[in-house]
């Protein structure tokens, strides 16, 4: 029994607290820490999955919008295809503030609400968000402002967690110091994005997911979170859409 007692009491005291913050504050705490995750697994699906959906696009003297750019992760391969420009944009300045800190030139904003007010119609040739679109409350009126901001022929590259694992209990979490920090999501059904841009006068390209498998155990295995892979095994973790503006 006191053997027992111990033993849970050691697990509560090591085992972190979990907290859920706003996008805003949860981003402006891991800014500090965010391009230094070398085993974060959606960091690596998304890598791999944003270069696939890439490489079909045109971009050379092009200019490119990034909703949701946070430190500029894909900025090197952005800047490898030669646009003619490339705006950065983020609910976080701590996140502009890193992604500034790598590209002193970069043009960034700072996105206060969906509208985009600020920003002039068909700015940009392509628009690009990767795991941004679950933390937008409202999608339909952050869909009818891309929209707005994209030429016609247009084209827009969008990555993010599928919504069946967030829908399922899958959560986007980071370590401060001693607490597990939980950022802010909302379930939008893949269809219910694409119907939005749908009405916007867009049509698909591609549209792609990744599962959970055995190649990615030994992420779960170096984070100790073996049990969530074998809760998530077969599951769909991140999804990938492109569609072009007709």
């Amino acid at each position: 029994m006191l053997a027992a007692i111990k033993h849970y009491i050691q697990n509560r005291i090591s085992t972190p607290a979990l907290t859920e913050k706003s996008v805003v504050e949860a981003y402006d705490l891991w800014s500090a820490e965010y391009d230094m995750q070398p085993d974060n697994l959606m960091l690596h699906l998304d890598g791999k999955l944003f270069s696939y959906l890439f490489g079909q696009v045109n971009v050379k003297g092009r200019q490119v919008a990034d909703i949701g750019c946070g430190t500029g992760r894909h900025w090197p391969l952005i800047f490898s295809k030669e646009p003619a420009g490339l705006t950065g944009f983020d609910v976080s300045g701590g996140m502009l503030k890193k992604l500034t800190e790598k590209y002193p030139a970069a043009h960034t904003s700072l996105i206060t609400d969906n509208l985009f007010s600020g920003i002039a119609d068909a700015a940009y040739d392509l628009i690009i968000s990767t795991l941004t679109v679950a933390h937008i409350e409202d999608i339909d009126e952050a869909i009818h402002a891309w929209s707005r901001l994209l030429k016609s022929g247009g084209e827009i590259i969008i990555t993010d967690f599928h919504p069946h694992t967030l829908a399922s209990g899958g959560k986007r979490t980071f370590k401060h110091n001693k607490t597990v920090i939980a950022v802010r999501n909302y379930v939008h059904p893949i269809y219910t994005i694409k119907e939005a841009l749908l009405k916007n006068n867009f049509y698909l390209l591609s549209q792609e997911e990744i599962k959970i498998d055995d190649d990615m155990k030994s992420f779960y295995a170096r984070q100790n979170a073996l049990h969530v892979f074998e809760k998530y095994k077969g599951f769909p973790v991140i999804y990938g859409i492109h569609l072009k503006k007709a």
